[in-house]
């Protein structure tokens, strides 16, 4: 259990980025200073950037990652690395898809309208990339600077951002589309045996 002390970081973290996502949505991501956005959280703009090195990272951050690793590696040992990805991002995503839908939401809708949120969002899926190469080292047993590791991490990180870009133009289920984008991948990897 989170002590008090990570509950109140949490809360603060949350509303920071809660604010700055309101405060983009009533005007636009470029007139929007970190200023404005720290008096809107009630902290200042020092606090703010302890918070989050730059605006970019206001909208990006979401501590998803390592949840995500977590998850991959809980997987029965018995599934494939492949399975063990699907199966453990659907578990990540169940988790925080009913009470983060509206702001995964906005900041899908921001990185792929704003080119600086855009070009940073290649970061973040760097960032995953990493949790993953890390859970299916982990799993299998391999470097995790084996090829295959580094492949099969780069394959899944890229299919779940087809699967959120592909979510972000045509709505619907957001697990529904991660699960189709991996099932794809793992059909490809298996096809003509």
């Amino acid at each position: 259990m989170a002590g008090l002390r990570e509950r109140k970081k949490e809360q603060t973290r949350s509303a920071i980025q809660r604010e700055a996502l309101r405060l983009i949505a009533a005007a636009d991501y470029d007139v929007t200073t970190c200023e404005q956005i720290a008096a809107a959280a009630g902290v200042s703009p020092a606090t703010l950037f302890r918070y989050f090195a730059t605006k970019e990272d206001i909208v990006l951050a979401d501590g998803y990652d390592p949840m995500i690793a977590a998850a991959v590696i809980a997987r029965p040992s018995r599934e494939t690395p492949l399975t063990a990805v699907r199966r453990g991002f659907a578990d990540s995503l169940a988790a925080v898809y009913a009470t983060d839908l509206e702001v995964i939401r906005q900041r899908t809708a921001l990185v792929l309208s704003v080119p600086a949120l855009r070009a940073r969002s290649r970061e973040q899926l760097d960032s995953l990339v990493s949790y993953l190469a890390d859970a299916l080292a982990e799993r299998t047993g391999l470097p995790r600077t084996a090829v295959e590791i580094e492949v099969a991490a780069s394959a899944c990180a890229a299919a779940i951002g087809v699967a959120v870009t592909r979510w972000a133009g045509s709505g619907g289920s957001l697990p529904e589309h991660v699960d189709e984008a991996l099932a794809g991948l793992r059909a490809l990897t298996t096809a003509g045996r």
